[in-house]
């Protein structure tokens, strides 16, 4: 055998040895995103944490036992709002495992209300997302002398006769209303929310808080 033929020989076994490493490193590097993308924590989707629906029945968010629906002469014009979860009406399953999913219900005098709002109310009832556009807390204390919901967290306050429309503190925009129908004497969702709910993505990924 000469020289250059002991060369060659040498040439391709080291070409061999190396295509076995690199393409042992990349299956490797394959197995390891596939066994990386299968141990992600999956946002599973319970039917406690489903997003409202057109036909979703209201209930009170506060009180235990058998959820209670919500029946529009229980509400009374100038009363505080109340928090209610959507429950789906064939499953009586009650959507309260999504923050997302707090609605404030509140009575006005048909008059009270804008003409945009009055569209998508009940007799003077309305309905919000209560999910606050600053920073996703819940809406969750009431003005009297203002008619208003407050949010806790930084004093976001927000007239709900007048398109949820930001009257003091930092959200930068309105909280979406919830167009509403009554059913057997019950609140219904008659549509999704007339907007995104919570925090709003900018563009880049980053939010605006």
């Amino acid at each position: 055998m000469d020289e250059r033929e002991i060369r060659l020989r040498t040439s391709r076994r080291r070409l061999f040895i190396k295509t076995a490493i690199g393409t042992g490193i990349g299956l490797s590097l394959v197995s390891a995103f596939y066994v990386g993308a299968s141990l992600r924590p999956r946002k599973e989707v319970t039917p406690e944490k489903e997003p409202l629906k057109p036909g979703d029945i209201l209930v009170y968010a506060q009180g235990g036992g058998e959820p209670k629906p919500i029946r529009l002469e229980e509400l009374k014009p100038g009363d505080p709002f109340v928090l209610a979860y959507p429950m789906d009406p064939k499953t009586k399953v009650v959507k309260s495992g999504e923050a997302k999913n707090t609605i404030l219900v509140a009575r006005y005098s048909p008059e009270e209300l804008s003409p945009e709002v009055a569209q998508h109310a009940v007799e003077g009832v309305v309905a919000y997302s209560a999910v606050c556009t600053h920073l996703g807390c819940i809406i969750s204390q009431w003005v009297a002398d203002k008619k208003a919901g407050l949010c806790p967290c930084h004093g976001g306050t927000f007239d709900l006769a007048q398109g949820a429309r930001v009257i003091a503190g930092p959200p930068p925009r309105p909280v979406p209303q919830l167009p509403l129908k009554v059913e057997n004497e019950v609140l219904v969702a008659a549509g999704e929310f007339l907007g995104e709910v919570g925090v709003k993505a900018e563009a880049g990924g980053q939010c605006r808080v």
